[in-house]
Parts: C-alpha cells; sequence; structure tokens
C-alpha cells in the first residue's frame, strides 16, 4: 500500500493500474471511480490506519488493455504500475520493485479496439507568446509528426480551425495558458493536459528534438528561425518521453507545414460541403466516403489527410493528376496494384506497435508478409512513366533484412498473444530446441532411462517414477536392494522398498521440471531481441507505408474517376474557372432522377460575382456544392465530375451554404450567418473561391435584404478582395447589382408552372428569375389547401396592394392599429402601388406649361401628402 499511495502522489490525476500478480488492482477512490466506470465488483482488502476497509477492485492483466480502453475513452488518463522484478527470479522474500511504466490518455492511447482504421488519432501541443503561437502535432500510433506557427489575429484564427478541422484527442499546453484564445469557442473540446512549463523552453526543446532525430541542428529540418514551432514540438516529444518511457524509434523526423502549403478551407466550409461528415455528423453521405475506393488503413488515413489539406502548387497538383491520368488508362496495372495492396496491413501502426514495446509476435509475421508484397508492386509499376509515381516506386524499401530475420525467428502462423509461447521457429535457437526436445519427450526419456538402468542392474522391476513432492525417483523393491549400484543416491525408505536418485536423474529433473518455464523465458527475450532489432528500421519501413499510402490514394482517384466519368481538371495559375456540365459527385450518386449537369463561368472581370436566383427547391445550394467541390478534388489531385474543367490555384475557398445554428453556445442561425460572412469579407481575396446562399434570411426581410445587398455589393467592388463569388439568393431585387456594378452577373434556375404544379428544371441560366415559387414549394410539402389558398390570396393582394397604411397584409383582414409613428415602411425599392396610380394620373394630367411656379409648389406638396400616413390627433 505504500506503494500505491507513493505512486498516487506522483500521479494524481490518474488512475492507478497496481500490478499485483496476474491482477492489475485498483484502491481508495481509484476502485470507487473503476467499479463503477468498468461495471466490475468492488470489494475490499485489509483495513487502513484508521481502521476503515480500503475499496478495491481489479482486472486481468491479459484483458487489462480492454478496461483500459474503456477508461481512457470516458476522459481518464491510466498509469500502469508494473512489477519490474521476476518473482520467479528473486531470491529474497522482499517486496518486489514496481515502477509506472506507462501512462495512457486519449493522445496516447493505440488500442486497436479504440483507433479508427482510417483515421489518424492527433496528440497536439499549443503555445503562446506575445501574439504569436505554436502548434506541433503527432500521431503516436503511426509516427507522424509536424509543427508550425502563426502570429496575429490571422494567425489565432488558423491555429483554431486547425483544432476544428482536426480534431486532436488530446492537447498539451503550459500551466497557465489562456485556453479561451486557443481552443474552438463552445465547440466540445479535446482532453486538455496542463504541463510545467519548462518543457516548452526553448533552449530544452532544442537538446530533446535533437537528441531524437540524431542531429546537430533542427536546420534540416525547416525549424530554423521559428522558436514558437521548435518549443511546441520539444514539449510533445518531452509529453510522449515522459508518458511513454520508451525511446519512440518511428520518431525519427518532423515536418513544418506553412499556411502557404495548402488550400485554406475553414471549419464552417468542411461542414457545409459535408467534406469527411455527411449532414447526420458520420461518414456516410460524406464526399470521403463517395470517393474512398482505398483498400489500405493507411491509404483511406492518406486520402482523408489530401481532402482537408488540399495543395496550393501547382506543379504538385499537376503531378498527382498526371499518375492519376496514368492510373485512369492503366487499369489492368491499377486493378493488380490494388489487389497486391489488400496483402498489406496497416504498416504505420504496426511499426508504431513494434517501437512503442506492444507488438505481439503476430504483428511482427504480418509486417513481414506486409513487406513481401514490395518486390511485385515494384516489378508491376516499373513501366509507368508518371514522374509521381515513378518517385513513389523509388521509395519503396522491400527491407530484406528485416523480413529475413522475422521468417528466420517466428512461425508462420503464432498465438494471438505472447503468454503462451509458441512462436519462435524450430532451428532458431539451440537452447529453446534442447528444451522443447526434452519437454515433448519426456516420457520417451524416462522409459529408456528405465530400461537402461534395468538392463545394467538387473533389476527387472525397477521403476523411474516422479511425484510433486520429490520429483524423478528410481524405485527398487526389498528384494533387489542387493543389487543397487554405488551411484544410486537414496532419497527416501518405503513399505515396499527404497527410493533412488542419480545425478543422470537429477540433471535431467532439473532440466525437465524447469523446461515449459524456461522456454516461454528464453523465447520472450529472443522475441524483444527480435522487436529491438525491426524497431531500429523503423524509418525505411515509414518511408515504404508511405509510398503504398500514396499509391493506394492515387489508384482509388483513378478508379473513381473511371467508374464515375470523371474528367482531368486543367489547373493554372491565371483567374478563370469554367466548368462544364459539372455535377455534384455525391448528389447524383443517391438522388432519384437523372442528376442534371451544369456549367459555371467565374474570372475577375466580366463575371466575378454570379447573382443566382430561382426557386426554393431548384437546386441552388447543390449547384454552389458542387462547384466548391470539384475545386477542392481538383486542388487535392483527384479527377473532377464534370466534362471539362478549367480550374485557377485558389488560396481560400469559403462556402456558407444551409442553415445550421450551435444554440447550445448562444448563436442562433442568423448569428452565426454572420459570423461567417465577416470573417469570409475580412480574410478572402482576388484568389479566393466564394459561395455564399441566402445571406441576411434570419431576419426581418428588410434588414435581411439590406444585409445582403451591401454583402453582394462589398463582393464584387472592394478593390482590395473581390474574389470569385457565387451568391445565390431570394431577394430578386439584388439581381438590379448587375445593371449597377461591373462583374455581377446574373443566372437563375429554371422552373416552369404547369397546372398549378412546379416543374424544376434544375438549369442554370443567364438571366434573372422573378419568382421563388414558395407556395408551390409548401403544398409540395403537405401544408392543408385551405392554408395554401390563403396563402396565395395574401400573396396576390401583396403583389397588388404590398403593405397597408398600418403595415398588414391588405388581405390579412387584420385593421391598422394606432401608432405614434408617423412613417410608414413601404416597399422595397418603389412607392406604395395605390399612391404610385393616384400620383401618376395627377402628373399626367398636370399643364406644366401654364402652370406657375407656386402652383408648381402647391402640386408638389399636394402629391408628397399623398405618401404620407393621415394625421392623427396626439394626446399629451
Amino acid at each position: 500500500m505504500r506503494q500505491y499511495l507513493e505512486a498516487k502522489r506522483e500521479h494524481p490525476t490518474a488512475i492507478i493500474f497496481f500490478r499485483m500478480g496476474d491482477f492489475y488492482e485498483m484502491f481508495y477512490e481509484d476502485a470507487l471511480t473503476a467499479a463503477r466506470v468498468l461495471e466490475i465488483t468492488l470489494t475490499s482488502r485489509s483495513k487502513d490506519a484508521g481502521g476503515s476497509p480500503i475499496p478495491m477492485c481489479g482486472v486481468p492483466h491479459h484483458a487489462a488493455e480492454e478496461y483500459l480502453t474503456r477508461l481512457v475513452t470516458r476522459g481518464f488518463r491510466v498509469a500502469l504500475f508494473e512489477q519490474v522484478e521476476d518473482p520467479h527470479k528473486s531470491k529474497t522474500k522482499k517486496l518486489l520493485r514496481r515502477e509506472v511504466v506507462r501512462i495512457v490518455s486519449p493522445g496516447t492511447l493505440t488500442s486497436a479496439s479504440y483507433l479508427d482504421a482510417k483515421e489518424p488519432t492527433f496528440l497536439m501541443a499549443m503555445n503562446q507568446k506575445e501574439g504569436r503561437y505554436g502548434a506541433a502535432l503527432i500521431d503516436v500510433s503511426t509516427g507522424e509528426f509536424s509543427t508550425t506557427e502563426y502570429s496575429g489575429t490571422d494567425g489565432r484564427q488558423a491555429l483554431v480551425d486547425e483544432v476544428s478541422i482536426l480534431r486532436p484527442r488530446e492537447i498539451i499546453v503550459a500551466v497557465g495558458t489562456e485556453l479561451e484564445v486557443l481552443l474552438p469557442p463552445g465547440d466540445e473540446p479535446p482532453t486538455v493536459t496542463p504541463i510545467d512549463p519548462w518543457a516548452f523552453g526553448l533552449d530544452h526543446a532544442n537538446r530533446v528534438l535533437c537528441d531524437q532525430f540524431r542531429a546537430a541542428s533542427l536546420d534540416g529540418f525547416g525549424l530554423e528561425g521559428r522558436p514558437m514551432a521548435t518549443m511546441a514540438a520539444g514539449a510533445l516529444l518531452q509529453y510522449l518521453r515522459d508518458t511513454q518511457k520508451v525511446v519512440l524509434e518511428h520518431v525519427r523526423a518532423i515536418a513544418y507545414r506553412s499556411l502557404a502549403d495548402h488550400l485554406l478551407i475553414d471549419p464552417s466550409t468542411f461542414a457545409h460541403l459535408e467534406i469527411v461528415e455527411g449532414a447526420s455528423g458520420g461518414p456516410s453521405d460524406s464526399l470521403l466516403a463517395e470517393i474512398d475506393r482505398t483498400v489500405t488503413s493507411m491509404g483511406g488515413r492518406r486520402l482523408r489527410d489530401w481532402l482537408q489539406r488540399p495543395l496550393h502548387a501547382c506543379e504538385r497538383i499537376q503531378n498527382r493528376l498526371d499518375a492519376v491520368e496514368e492510373f485512369t488508362f492503366q487499369t489492368t496495372e491499377r486493378s493488380k496494384l490494388q489487389e497486391a495492396l489488400k496483402e498489406v496491413r496497416d504498416l504505420e501502426r504496426l511499426i508504431a506497435r513494434v517501437a512503442l514495446g506492444r507488438a505481439s509476435p503476430r504483428d511482427l509475421v504480418g509486417l513481414r508478409l506486409s513487406l513481401a508484397v514490395v518486390p511485385p508492386v515494384r516489378g508491376l509499376l516499373s513501366e509507368l512513366r508518371a514522374p509521381l509515381v515513378r518517385s513513389l516506386v523509388a521509395e519503396l524499401d522491400d527491407v530484406l533484412d528485416v523480413r529475413d530475420k522475422i521468417e528466420r525467428t517466428l512461425v508462420d502462423e503464432p498465438p494471438g498473444t505472447g503468454r503462451d509461447g509458441g512462436y519462435i521457429r524450430d532451428g532458431c535457437d539451440p537452447k529453446i530446441d534442447e528444451m522443447r526436445s526434452i519437454s515433448r519427450n519426456a516420457k520417451q526419456y524416462i522409459a529408456e532411462m528405465e530400461r537402461t538402468e534395468q538392463d545394467r542392474t538387473g533389476i527387472a522391476s525397477l521403476k523411474v517414477r516422479y511425484n510433486r513432492v520429490f520429483g524423478y525417483y528410481i524405485e527398487v523393491s526389498k528384494s533387489n536392494l542387493h543389487a543397487v549400484p554405488d551411484d544410486y543416491l537414496r532419497k527416501q525408505t518405503i513399505a515396499t522398498g527404497e527410493r533412488f536418485i542419480t545425478p543422470a536423474l537429477k540433471e535431467y529433473e532439473q532440466k525437465a521440471l524447469g523446461a515449459d518455464e524456461k522456454i516461454l523465458d528464453r523465447e520472450a527475450v529472443l522475441f524483444e531481441a527480435l522487436r529491438n532489432d525491426v524497431a531500429s528500421e523503423a524509418p525505411r519501413i515509414q518511408g515504404t507505408a508511405r509510398a503504398l499510402a500514396s499509391l493506394d490514394v492515387l489508384a482509388s482517384f483513378a478508379d473513381a474517376a473511371g467508374a464515375h466519368n470523371y474528367t482531368k481538371p486543367h489547373m493554372h495559375d491565371g483567374d478563370e474557372l469554367a466548368i462544364t456540365d459539372g455535377r455534384h459527385p455525391v448528389v447524383e450518386r443517391h438522388c432519384k432522377d437523372p442528376f442534371v449537369p451544369n456549367d459555371t463561368l467565374l474570372n475577375a472581370t466580366s463575371q466575378q460575382v454570379i447573382i443566382l436566383t430561382g426557386p426554393n427547391m431548384g437546386g441552388k445550394s447543390t449547384y454552389l456544392r458542387q462547384v466548391a467541390v470539384i475545386t477542392l478534388l481538383a486542388h487535392a489531385g483527384s479527377f473532377v465530375p464534370a466534362k471539362r474543367a478549367k480550374i485557377p490555384i485558389v488560396d481560400r475557398l469559403f462556402a456558407r451554404v444551409g442553415a445550421r445554428d450551435k444554440i447550445a453556445r448562444g448563436q442562433s442561425t442568423f448569428m452565426l450567418e454572420m459570423q461567417e460572412t465577416a470573417n469570409i469579407l475580412r480574410l478572402s481575396t482576388s484568389r479566393s473561391l466564394v459561395l455564399l446562399d441566402e445571406i441576411g434570411r434570419g431576419t426581418a426581410t428588410f434588414d435581411g435584404l439590406s444585409i445582403a445587398w451591401a454583402v453582394a455589393e462589398s463582393l464584387a467592388t472592394d478593390p482590395h478582395t473581390r474574389p470569385k463569388t457565387l451568391f445565390a439568393t431570394h431577394y430578386h431585387e439584388l439581381t438590379d447589382l448587375a445593371d449597377s456594378t461591373p462583374g455581377v452577373q446574373n443566372y437563375h434556375l429554371v422552373a416552369r408552372e404547369w397546372k398549378d404544379d412546379i416543374l424544376f428544371l434544375r438549369k442554370v441560366e443567364a438571366g434573372r428569375s422573378d419568382r421563388s415559387y414558395g407556395i408551390q414549394v409548401a403544398r409540395l410539402a403537405g401544408l392543408p389547401t385551405q392554408t395554401i389558398q390563403r396563402a396565395k390570396d395574401i400573396l396576390s393582394g401583396l403583389e397588388s396592394d404590398e403593405l397597408s397604411r398600418g403595415g398588414h397584409p391588405s388581405f390579412s383582414g387584420k385593421s391598422p392599429p394606432p401608432s405614434d409613428d408617423d412613417s410608414v415602411q413601404l416597399g422595397l425599392f418603389r412607392p406604395h402601388p395605390s399612391a404610385h396610380t393616384r400620383i401618376l394620373e395627377r402628373l399626367q394630367a398636370a399643364d406644366v406649361d401654364r402652370m406657375t411656379p407656386f402652383d408648381a409648389l402647391t402640386l408638389l406638396n399636394e402629391l408628397k401628402t399623398e405618401l404620407e400616413p393621415p394625421s392623427r390627433d396626439r394626446t399629451p
């Protein structure tokens, strides 16, 4: 208990798994918590110093990973307090020494039952100082390690966006850090672990990183002059060393990421476009699920990464597209490649488990079998000419020496766990072979010894036997004691004779009785040595794994292109975005009716902003999303769903499509819409692509129209930005922008009325739409007939008389209420229709040629009075 309490003092925030024999035990508060969460029996042991029973519960050590995973996924940290002395080898009865051998938290849990095969699990470190921000990111299950730094308000927002998009399982910060500055507001936060600030020190970070990478400096890793990125990376590595208690052989490099490396996409755009998650919040109906034809887990993770971080450099994008094009036409090679890759297990996570000391014999055999696929893959792709394919093939290393070592050491089909032995191959180790021979042939050896001794002594009734008390012995009856040789040593006298032992039998006994236990110990020693040897080659295996994953994604892109009739986009550094017969890759696969393709043309001059009008359910949102998705796919290096596509290099992609809210954090649909719109206006540039849907719909009509008009006008006229923009709206008044603002064009979704029904043609054509067909859509939605008819009556009144003087629809049946307001809000951009008619008639009847100045002023005053509400007596 002193050992346990000492461990608890060192790790007060963790549940202590305290190893006692074949169980991990928990005591006091840990036991109460674990018993409740794990639903296991709570017991107690001897009383503590105060005389109270000590709460206690436990789990079997061989099943600890399952229970540990359940605790960590509920947000707890677990410290494994292990016996570091072998009780069988301890010559005294002293207390066995125990130490914390591993601390498991959400960001360091690598259990296969916890990890999604095609989703990374990130651990992140963040720091801030004087308006500068650093972030480091690692996937412990694969060894992928990167860092970056930002500055200013935009930099802080970029860091917050990264947390929202990548969703790290755990974030490391220095004690005292203002988390509200670094975490997305209102989102369910990841686990945050404060650590000592010294771990973020620059000198310390340099030492830790150079030691880990076995390098004299960090210049070769792109960290020169980047102190915030270096400090975050150093603190993250220090945390892993403190918690994992291993060398981390699979972490031998780090990548510096810059904002300029990728097409920037904010979290709300990812959500609106449903890139990795569909509307339900899961992977179904997402873009990722639609195009993912990868056959390996690591390929699936690489595809997700390419979609979350599309490229920004034209040359790199073109290299991917050329590789996809070659795979698209080389169908035989692509098919054979995908069949070969099906035999490849998750090499990235396998080598990580090896490096972390958690790999089983079966894992190492899986590693060998996966690497055996490399030679045929190299031969299969040897004739391909795409530069990226040739580069990836050159990176493939079959690691023949490692494969041979695993094959010489381990059997082809080892058991799932190593605790029962039987995984070292016969002929690998002479000592194991000898002990196995003894263990397997014990009965035969004893029978042969018995016959030999019978022949040597002439005692036909001599028996060689065994019992647990005395071990092996030779039993001779009383009548034959005279024939016992001198080298027999008396062991025990029994009623029917004597029991003896010989030096040879004693030597065999020592071998036979401990053979199985010695075999297990020897196998463990050999396996540990093999695991360490394989871990030392982690960088070579990781390089091969990355190349195979990239080939898997390129083949997946080609497979999707062939199956769904995608085309190779033309990427360029100009400003024209031209799509012919573009389609939405998800909608076209799941809609009941044939999908209607549409064209898109945007540029920096004549068609910089498109005002898109049309009916409800006409397809405006789908059209906006498909343009964004086609642009994103092209930047990721994929073919796109279109007949032709000319896509410029875009620096930022913004999409505000569909209604969402975050009521739990006090943000209505309209508030969230305005925040996202503000972000777009502040961050977009002339190389950005902006897609906005129904801006202003969440407030009063006049307010909403005013906001929508101002936003569209700003996007079209601000000399510092002017991004390429698709602006979908039901405010038909916005179409007037095209008449007065250069670069603004009107397009609409075509619909037709027939016998009071509405036909959605889903076709985008030039020009403006003057109707939204809302009542027809409401009828389709199932509103009662009387409600629909009443809506038509009110609409008719609104269209003829707009609003009454009291501000109510003229057919609403309401009388104008008394008001202190002497004004009335008129129609949007025209006078009241009835007043307009009367004024027009009087103007037409006026004889201007004979009118005196006084008469003209009098008429003007009368016309003005026509537009004002009737005066009312005001009571004081």
